[in-house]
């Protein structure tokens, strides 16, 4: 064991420039003197020979480490592993399943019968061959998911991605003849959005030509085209602006497949939205809150979900940020702007809506209580919806898993750090309530603990985080601990089982930790507005205080202590190794954002101004200026030799973001390691297998960084 660490960290110097045969005056890098500007071209020939050269050197280092190989076959088998759940979407021909494993790389598209589903080995039928399409057509394909039209569902729009791109192909499929529609829709490559009005005709939001698409790459033009027609003949039905975020057009449908309303979406920032309905004669800007979602239609009621404080026009009523209010469809219909909305479901000050969903007759929801998870089954009956709580495991996560349009059935994953996931089916009809299947263990929980501790903010605010440690875990700081967190987007993080921590980390004897960040949404629309835009650096500061807070408690301590996180996570711990370094040994920083004064000229970047601010406002540029990664990447500074992963597919965060990082970390004379999946857009993997060699790299250079000597676990 000493002697491979002692390898690991002369190779980790070899791959890094000494920064001794550097000058100590190498300023922070700006836009005026980045010299790492040429990174940003991704295809670039020069930027493509840096990131396989840099591929190659950690390769060689973490595929020689002698856990590397133990650590990827452990993995593979996991995620390959034919006992994993395989999950479901309700349909109108049966229940329909993506599945891969070492047999189907990219995937098969497969259906069952509900029946055979609940037995321990169904029957399938194959409906799409995604390595077969492969093959024939000589493309990288990556499939994205599609809608079929209701009510029959035979006919569906594809979506396919070359190499996992959020840019993708849309392509009509006929499900009963599983084969692609000779005269069908097939929209060319783009990031798009398409929705179905009736056999012949769809809504088209995509790359119309010159001008049609927002600063963020988003299309902000919705089309009606016809079966058949040309796109250039396609006609135009509605027109966001320049500086949305985008559009997105919708098609109102009831359990039936009835249409009742098509619309658009215009997307004015991140968390903003302006809902138009389509009129004969003009569109309709319907008097929504900016911050609402329509969601669907349930109990013959319009649902719309709130993210801000709203008084309707009629103002004979006030609905709280975080609430479910619904109209009365037919009066909706006949005039959307005056019909009255009325409450459905209202958070606590600890609670958040989780999820729902419609069935037939009825209304699904969960909720997170002090982030935990319950369940229950709203009815609509003469004018007030009755409330009734499904009696699923507690202390748990609930997820709403799949939902039937045709009946009151509905399935839900049930999961915890130390319980293996398991599928519940319930029909709210009958109230019948049964486990369908169950993930087997992949490691062995018994030794583990959970606990649910808060840290101390800088602002004083109380911020929660789960551990899970060994029961034997002695409180002198000796145990190694990754501390994950995300903290953005009000996107929660919630207890889940997960099998490859379990085996690859957790069975070393080693803590995993997840922190509930403001910014997240584990407490609602508030929880995030706490951190969002000039607050910001309140996520931070709250990731730090987890990590202090696991130190006072002598959990770990900062040699044996290491972060990680991904997108949003990864500038989360861009952060926390470049303010305060000194608390942490080793960094997993996944397709990050990290040059935050250039975020809003990369990708996607300019969508998520709402979020962080814009660079290009000075009084905003001074508070994201304040935090950016890249540039607090300076002389004189020790770093905790950070993994960078991203992706060159990744049209969503540049991987420019984490080239850069790199580079300037080579440019201090810093150790690090990088590595580019030339495939895999935003997820930096495609498939199975490059899940599994990405845990593998990760987990092989967390044990090296943090990991206990042969003596060390002796003493213990």
């Amino acid at each position: 064991m000493k002697k491979s660490l002692r390898l690991l960290a002369a190779s980790l110097s070899m791959i890094c420039l000494m920064s001794a045969a550097l000058p100590q005056t190498l300023p922070a890098a700006t836009e005026a003197n980045d010299p790492f500007l040429w990174l940003e071209e991704i295809e670039g020939p020069r930027a493509l020979a840096w990131a396989r050269a840099e591929n190659d050197k950690t390769l060689r280092v973490l595929q020689s480490d002698f856990r590397y190989q133990r650590f990827y076959e452990e993995a593979l088998n996991i995620l390959q592993a034919k006992d994993r759940i395989p999950y479901v979407s309700f349909g109108r021909r049966g229940l329909d399943n993506f599945w891969q494993d070492e047999n189907h790389v990219r995937g098969i598209w497969r259906r069952t019968t509900f029946e055979s589903y609940r037995a321990q080995d169904p029957r399938w039928d194959t409906i799409l061959d995604m390595d077969a399409l492969a093959v024939a057509e000589k493309k990288n394909w990556v499939f994205k998911g599609g809608s079929c039209l209701p009510p029959e569902e035979r006919l569906c729009l594809l979506r396919l991605s070359n190499g996992g791109k959020d840019a993708v192909f849309v392509r009509e499929f006929d499900g009963d003849a599983e084969t692609f529609v000779m005269t069908g829709f097939d929209l060319p490559e783009g990031k798009q959005n398409v929705s179905w009005v009736d056999n012949n005709t769809i809504l088209v939001a995509r790359d119309w030509g010159d001008g049609t698409m927002t600063k963020a790459g988003y299309p902000f033009v919705v089309k009606e085209l016809k079966r058949a027609q040309p796109l250039a003949q396609a006609r135009e039905v509605f027109r966001g602006e320049l500086t949305d975020v985008g559009t997105t057009p919708f098609v109102l449908r009831d359990s039936d497949g009835t249409v009742h309303a098509t619309g658009a979406v215009r997307a004015i920032s991140s968390f903003e939205n302006e809902h138009v309905l389509f009129g004969p004669e003009r569109p309709i800007k319907l008097n929504l809150p900016r911050k609402a979602n329509i969601g669907g239609i349930a109990s013959g009621r319009l649902l719309v979900t709130l993210n801000e404080d709203w008084t309707p026009p009629s103002g004979d009523a006030r609905f709280a940020a975080g609430s479910i209010i619904s109209y009365d469809l037919a009066e909706w219909k006949q005039d959307p702007l005056r019909a009255r909305p009325t409450l459905v479901f209202q958070s606590g000050p600890r609670q958040a809506l989780s999820g729902f969903k419609a069935t037939r007759n009825l209304l699904i929801l969960t909720i997170l209580d002090n982030v935990q998870s319950k369940a229950f089954v709203y009815k609509y009956d003469q004018g007030t919806w009755l409330v009734t709580p499904i009696p699923l495991p507690e202390n748990a996560s609930v997820g709403l898993s799949a939902a039937s349009n045709e009946t009151d059935e509905v399935m839900f994953t049930v999961s915890s750090f130390l319980r293996p996931t398991s599928l519940w089916y319930f029909d709210a009809a009958t109230e019948r309530l049964e486990t369908l299947k169950t993930t087997p263990s992949r490691f062995n929980a018994s030794k583990y603990v959970v606990e649910q501790f808060e840290a101390t903010s800088r602002d004083g605010a109380g911020i929660p985080y789960f551990l899970v440690q060994p029961k034997s875990a002695r409180c002198d700081g000796s145990t190694p601990t990754l501390l994950y967190g995300y903290g953005g987007f009000q996107i929660p993080l919630l207890p889940s089982y997960a099998g490859l921590m379990g085996r690859l980390w957790l069975e070393q004897g080693y803590a995993y930790v997840v922190a509930n960040l403001r910014g997240g949404g584990e407490f609602g629309p508030r929880w995030h507005e706490a951190a969002q835009g000039a607050t910001k650096q309140r996520t931070w500061d709250d990731f730090i205080a987890v990590a202090e807070d696991l130190i006072r408690r002598k959990i770990t301590s900062p040699r044996r202590l290491g972060v990680v996180g991904g997108s949003q996570g990864g500038l989360l711990v861009g952060t926390a190794i470049t303010q305060r370094p000194d608390l942490f040994n080793a960094a997993i920083v996944q397709v990050p954002l990290f040059d935050m004064l250039r975020f809003t000229k990369l990708a996607a970047g300019a969508s998520w101004t709402a979020e962080y601010g814009d660079p290009a406002l000075p009084e905003q540029r001074e508070w994201i200026q304040a935090y950016s990664p890249y540039q607090k990447l300076v002389p004189g500074q020790t770093y905790p030799a950070p993994f960078i992963l991203t992706s060159t597919k990744d049209d969503r965060v540049h991987p420019a973001h984490g080239r850069k990082a790199a580079a300037r970390l080579a440019e201090l004379g810093q150790p690090y390691f990088y590595y580019e999946n030339l495939d895999g857009g935003h997820s930096a993997a495609a498939n199975l297998i490059e899940d599994a060699r990405r845990a593998a790299l990760e987990y092989t250079y967390a044990s090296g960084r943090l990991g206990l000597s042969e003596v060390e676990k002796k003493g213990r």
